[in-house]
């Protein structure tokens, strides 16, 4: 079995599943049943002065037969006073010592107010602090939230005052609700912070209710801008994650979150330089009990590469991340269509003849009088759609078509035009 142990920014856990800052982290009596059931850490439900939430707070999205594809929720942070959430806090870390316990925090904007919060968690036995700079609605009404995220200057100058007093590593909650995210983690780094966690939740409208004319959920005959979470917004994360793993001026340790649902969606942030993930919309949809596959999954993938420890795929994938200027304009693949397995359903033909290059024929068999589809390799430009909207997997294939050209970015390209040559594409 593969060692799981992770070590975020001296944050250390018995493998790299926790659960978000959200609902499932509520209580005590939810942290330790995920305990039990195998979750290596939690980040408890942002603490701060006591909220009044609404009813209803939540809106799944339906794509595809599939159910919570996406997530909305209006819900803000704990309804419980400091004091309670302490007690329990106190009475998890207690009985699971061993598991990771991150206080998730957002106070007002004043240098007393984040002291006096700090000191307060800190005294009952943390294992680090998590700083609430992306909650999208109610909070960042108040100059809260991704009030404070979005701007690089109130995320440094806060980050300095929680650093003054903090006596464990402190991790910076990112806002995606952003234009380029790397600023905003510059700016935690600059403040001191120890590691940087995202995203936090996208600004959203999950729908109309199209018979009652209200935006959903809606509370009342009104409606609001809420968080968006889920398995959709995978791919936002993903790329904010590698974004600023790649960035020098960063540097430090990433807690990835965003629609990650199992051990593969695990595996592709920390390749891409998680150090660890953090879950939340799963759990809601499935139960504590999914980390079980999580971890299985996990320990197989690495097993089955002789990988000893999870952290030695940390950031593996990171140096293939760049810029479109710098991609190889003289590579060159094609599709190839297997006809054993071909369904003859067309939707290749149709989708590259209406909405690509129009190198798919149908070809008829005189002899048999059945069709066949062939790609005209010549026209190919190797976009993948065809393999996109095959429904029979491995049917299409993207093969690499071989020349004599050597590698030539459009970056190199220009470089050499300036320079008075020529290139070759």
């Amino acid at each position: 079995m593969a060692d799981l142990r992770i070590n975020l920014a001296g944050i250390t856990s018995p493998n790299p599943f926790w659960l978000a800052s959200a609902p499932p982290t509520n209580s005590g009596y939810q942290v330790q049943r995920a305990f039990e059931a195998g979750w290596g850490g939690a980040v408890w439900k942002t603490l701060g002065e006591p909220i009044i939430n609404v009813t209803s707070r939540f809106a799944g999205l339906t794509y595809g037969g599939q159910r919570v594809f996406g997530f909305n929720n209006i819900e803000l942070i704990t309804d419980k006073p400091l004091e309670v959430n302490l007690k329990e806090m106190d009475e998890t870390k207690k009985r699971f010592p061993n598991h990771t316990l991150i206080a998730s925090l957002m106070v007002e904007h004043t240098q007393e107010a984040w002291h006096e919060i700090v000191k307060k968690v800190e005294a009952i036995g943390v294992d680090g602090l998590e700083l609430n700079f992306g909650c999208p609605h109610g909070m960042a009404e108040r100059g809260m939230g991704s009030a404070v995220g979005q701007h690089p200057d109130l995320i440094r100058q806060q980050v300095e005052w929680v650093k003054e007093v903090a006596q464990t590593p402190v991790i910076v909650k990112l806002t995606p609700n952003i234009t380029d995210i790397r600023f905003t983690a510059r700016a935690a780094r600059q403040g001191g912070a120890d590691a940087i966690s995202m995203i936090n939740t996208i600004n959203s409208l999950m729908g109309v209710d199209l018979d009652k004319w209200l935006p959903i959920p809606h509370v009342d005959g009104k409606g609001a801008h809420g968080g968006y979470c889920g398995p959709a917004v995978k791919p936002i994360a993903l790329n904010m994650v590698a974004e600023c793993a790649r960035d020098a001026q960063i540097g430090i340790p990433i807690s990835g979150i965003g629609g990650i649902s199992n051990w593969r969606d695990t595996v592709e942030f920390l390749l891409m330089g998680a150090s660890g993930v953090q879950v939340c919309t799963a759990a809601m949809h499935h139960g504590f009990r999914i980390v079980e596959d999580m971890i299985d999954g996990l320990n197989n993938y690495l097993d089955e590469r002789g990988i000893a420890s999870v952290m030695d795929i940390v950031g593996k994938a990171v140096p293939t991340y760049s810029d479109w200027g710098h991609l190889n304009l003289n590579y060159k693949v094609v599709a190839r269509i297997n006809e054993e397995t071909c369904i003859n359903c067309n939707k290749c033909h149709i989708a590259c003849e209406d909405t690509s290059h129009q190198c798919i024929d149908i070809i008829s068999d005189a002899a048999t009088g059945k069709e066949r589809l062939v790609v005209r390799e010549e026209d190919c430009v190797g976009c993948n759609l065809c393999s996109i909207v095959c429904p029979v997997e491995g049917t299409i294939d993207m093969v690499e078509i071989p020349n004599d050209l050597p590698p030539l970015s459009w970056n190199q390209r220009q470089a050499a035009l300036a320079a008075g040559g020529t290139c070759e594409t």
